[in-house]
């Protein structure tokens, strides 16, 4: 058992439900055809909180779900960030994109993972995907100057997914610290500044419509 990494998985698991519910509120009070964005927002962060749960139960109680816990990690960074990228994008242009177009997107990014898989090109999949969703929620944040805070949030939110996965890892340790557990920690982070941004964006979004 690895129990400071299964109450790092805990935290962070902590901090995707408080997006999801806040996500979750919003939807519940903006018109039909912002929804399903919101949707697919919501997926984006309710797949790393099941990741998250998934290793807390396999680092502190059930070492046999690691299989699970691979597969929804994956999930997570392969299409839970690629979501939220893309969500970023079209709020910041102030896109209306229809439920159908959101499906195309999933679906494609579904077709992409398994296209890679099949040619072995997982890790360099996984790389630029991850770069390009950074990239996009960073332009997203600059479309909204003189606006500083937006900015800063994407600036910020770029900074902690680049350090987790580029600099920190999740092999080793760090002096006292487990790598795996500082990853979880900088995610838990990250995820609730991203979601504040995209709710900024949200607003800005609904009160250019009613213009």
């Amino acid at each position: 058992m690895q129990y400071s990494t299964a109450l790092s998985d805990s935290l962070l698991a902590i901090a995707c439900l408080a997006c999801l519910l806040a996500i979750g509120k919003l939807r519940s009070r903006t018109a039909e055809d912002q929804r399903p964005g919101l949707f697919c927002m919501q997926m984006g962060f309710a797949l790393p909180l099941a990741a998250a749960v998934v290793g807390a139960l396999r680092f502190g109680l059930m070492p046999d779900l690691s299989e699970m816990h691979g597969w929804l990690s994956r999930a997570s960074s392969l299409l839970g960030l690629p979501l939220l990228g893309l969500a970023a994008l079209c709020l910041g242009r102030q896109w209306h994109w229809s439920g159908p177009t959101w499906g195309r997107l999933l679906l494609g990014l579904c077709a992409f993972f398994e296209l890679f898989r099949q040619l072995g090109w997982l890790d360099e999949y996984r790389m630029g995907v991850q770069l390009g969703s950074l990239l996009l929620i960073v332009y997203a944040g600059l479309m909204q100057w003189p606006q500083r805070l937006p900015l800063l949030l994407a600036l910020a939110v770029t900074a902690l997914f680049g350090l987790a996965g580029l600099v920190i890892g999740t092999e080793g340790s760090m002096g006292w610290f487990l790598r795996i557990d500082l990853f979880h920690a900088l995610l838990a982070l990250a995820y609730p500044l991203l979601a504040w941004l995209l709710i900024r964006l949200a607003g800005r979004y609904s009160r250019a419509k009613a213009l």
